[in-house]
């Protein structure tokens, strides 16, 4: 009798396995209507991102609190969440029509409302991948609030120690406190977190603000009363999906909205016809690209290159931000901002009325002058549904208007596994995690498009995650150093080409001969210790890579 073999899985192997587990586990969730996620059904969840122990959640798999991605979870969650027993996850229902004001985090666009001090409901309308964003980041914040229970109790929550009685005191009852007293307080805090001085009076002094300065020690307190709660008083906290949600999700019901609305626009403006250019990128690269120069001469004459760029990417820059917009809007920008919905805001810009005498590069020589289309970012799988209901015809009675989609062009923010912040990547094809789908085209924009501007430039498979917060290093280094050849993340790139490929070549809804544009800029190296999105933001930057794309793109337009 042969003996059995035994086959050791990687890390990568299991990785993978537990994102897997994650994905039908959160499906299965979302069906059933709710779920208690430090209950029995949440425990698949919470054992699988204990498993995968994503880069972004740093030490979630220790005793010790994780900071750094406690701030990147808080910054996507609405304002006072920590203290909300209840959390239902909603549509669009008709809040925003009512008392209740809209809570919206710094980091996401999303419509929160606190119904009372024990519930929060926020709307999803961005589609499923909005709803694994929530649900990991909720999984990773209780998790924490129960280590923080561990570190407090003594004999299983019959007596707590010294330092939380000395956090409640503070506040519950809003005690105002000395500097040498916060101090004091950072101290315990430390012992509380099993962090060092010098590490909470960071994070402490990343969530003060003027109006809440003690921000942090509320965050910690309500954590760990709720798991207390949880514990000691079986107060279970509870996840739900209303029916409605349930319902409408994956069915279009905001991109055919939102696309439908677009193109009456363009109707208006007599623009439904002409040539068109869609750009996703941010709203302001495409148009400071455009108009900066003319809109503010003086500016133009001091700052030359990307430093104007830098100038209106300053937090300062308010003013001169309004004057570009205003001249814009005497100058062929039509700004469509959506405040429900997809909360995908939308700039046409009719470059019939552009000047280009003064113009940075020369427009060809076509018969017509195109329009240019700049979409928002979307959000994961929202990006399917966006371009998917954008490239279908306009209807008019029964009448079909196609749209002469000439080219797409995506840009945006990635993880890079090869360099760092604010070096380019170039994709040849993107591939879909979690599936055998892969999308291979042609790229019109080349790396030799992007060389010389003083940033790295690589090309090659960009890898389309089902959610940035769920990735690890040993399944980026396995993406990385195998024949796949990935050379960063991201979480859009599959859905645009899949939509793209379905209206070119199946539906026959734009040409088949739309040319398509990829490039992105690295925000965060996920391989790298220290580098991840929780590190912080681009700031500066990412000004250089930003404009360097926008124009070349720009420049392939005209």
């Amino acid at each position: 009798m042969k003996p059995i073999r035994i086959i050791e899985r990687t890390r990568a192997q299991e990785s993978t396995n537990a994102i897997e587990k994650l994905y039908i586990s959160m499906r299965h969730l979302f069906t059933r209507g709710f779920y208690k996620p430090m209950g029995v059904s949440g425990e698949t969840l919470r054992k699988s991102l204990l498993l995968l122990r994503p880069e972004i959640y740093g030490s979630i798999a220790e005793d010790r609190v994780e900071l750094n991605g406690l701030v990147y979870v808080i910054e996507r969650l609405p304002e006072g969440i920590e203290e909300c027993q209840f959390i239902n996850l909603t549509t669009d229902e008709g809040y925003k029509n009512s008392h209740f004001k809209a809570i919206v985090p710094p980091k996401r666009r999303r419509n929160c409302y606190r119904i009372d001090k024990d519930q929060m409901n926020i709307e999803i309308t961005r589609g499923r991948s909005e709803i694994y964003d929530i649900l990991t980041h909720l999984t990773f914040l209780f998790i924490e609030s129960h280590k923080i229970f561990q570190r407090i109790s003594i004999n299983e929550g019959e007596d707590y120690i010294r330092e939380w009685k000395h956090l409640e005191d503070v506040v519950l009852y809003q005690k105002p406190i000395s500097d040498k007293e916060k101090e004091v307080l950072i101290v315990h805090l430390g012992n509380i977190l099993g962090r060092t001085f010098d590490e909470v009076s960071s994070v402490y002094n990343s969530f003060s603000s003027e109006q809440n300065p003690h921000k942090f020690f509320n965050l910690i307190y309500w954590l760990g009363k709720l798991a207390i709660n949880e514990l000691i008083e079986s107060k279970k906290r509870t996840i739900t999906f209303s029916s409605v949600l349930v319902e409408e999700i994956g069915h279009h019901i905001y991109g055919e909205i939102w696309a439908n609305d677009i193109k009456k626009v363009l109707k208006e403006h007599n623009l439904l016809q002409r040539p068109i250019h869609i750009i996703s990128a941010n709203m302001h690269s495409v148009m400071n690209s455009i108009y900066a120069k003319n809109a503010l001469p003086e500016e133009a004459k001091k700052h030359k290159d990307f430093e104007l760029f830098r100038l209106l990417s300053s937090s300062e820059s308010k003013n001169l931000q309004h004057k570009v917009k205003e001249f814009a809007s005497k100058n062929g920008l039509i700004s469509i901002d959506f405040t429900s919905g997809t909360n995908i805001d939308v700039q046409i810009i009719d470059t019939d009325k552009i000047n280009f005498d003064v113009f940075s590069f020369q427009k060809g020589k076509s018969s017509e002058n195109p329009v240019i289309f700049v979409m928002d970012y979307a959000f994961g799988e929202q990006a399917f549904e966006t371009m998917d209901e954008l490239l279908k015809p306009y209807k008019e009675g029964k009448k079909k208007i196609h749209l002469d989609v000439k080219s797409i062009s995506i840009m945006g923010k990635a993880g890079i596994l090869e360099g760092g912040k604010g070096d380019i990547m170039i994709p040849t094809s993107h591939i879909f995690e979690g599936t055998a789908d892969n999308y291979p085209f042609k790229n019109e924009l080349s790396k030799e498009d992007l060389e010389g501007f003083g940033v790295k430039v690589f090309d090659g498979a960009m890898i389309t995650v089902l959610g940035t917060s769920l990735q690890n290093k040993d399944l980026l280094k396995f993406f990385h150093d195998s024949t796949w050849n990935v050379i960063g993340l991201e979480m859009e790139g599959a859905h645009y080409q899949k939509a793209i490929q379905s209206a070119s070549k199946i539906r026959g809804n734009i040409s088949e001969n739309v040319k398509v544009r990829y490039a992105y800029y690295a925000s965060d190296n996920p391989i790298e210790t220290g580098a991840t999105l929780a590190s912080g933001g681009l700031g500066m930057t990412g000004v250089v890579p930003t404009y360097a794309i926008t124009q070349r793109i720009l420049e392939q337009i005209l």
